[in-house]
């Protein structure tokens, strides 16, 4: 007995058929995780950002901007994004470094729609998110996210 799948009246093996749709989705996974791993790092403007204060953050705020970075204790990227934001905070003095964890703070995780970690959020010196980054970051991206302080003339 020959086990046939007609699909379009073409006899094709089952066999072939499972291969075929594993590797369409293999292909499929690829390309996200591509597309995820593109995005890693790079600042993006936020339109319409909410706004977080001292009291929800349980920091102050920094005088320039302030960085906030959702983490989880099984994320490994998470460690190296907490050490490159620490030493640009120890640098600058105008800015600030709060770390949330996901985990404990999921109604904050979620009212901001943070999907995974390490996502850092950059406030300005109100609280407004004006910038958002997913995965890990270098200190050359982090610095370049940060605007440039206002000068009077």
């Amino acid at each position: 007995m020959s086990w046939r799948v007609s699909v379009l009246a073409l006899d094709v093996d089952p066999f072939l058929l499972r291969a075929l749709a594993l590797l369409g989705v293999l292909g499929v996974a690829s390309a996200i995780a591509l597309l995820l791993r593109r995005r890693a790092g790079r600042a993006r403007d936020v339109r319409g950002g909410q706004l977080l204060g001292p009291a929800e953050l349980a920091a102050p705020l920094g005088e320039r901007a302030t960085f906030v970075q959702f983490s989880s204790p099984a994320c490994s990227p998470c460690r190296s994004v907490r050490r490159v934001l620490t030493g640009l905070v120890a640098d600058d003095p105008e800015l600030a470094h709060v770390e949330i964890d996901a985990t404990e703070r999921l109604d904050l995780a979620r009212r901001l729609g943070i999907l995974r970690t390490p996502t850092v959020l950059l406030l300005d010196p109100q609280g407004l998110v004006v910038r958002r980054i997913s995965g890990p970051i270098t200190a050359a991206q982090a610095r370049a996210a940060v605007p440039e302080p206002t000068r009077s003339r």
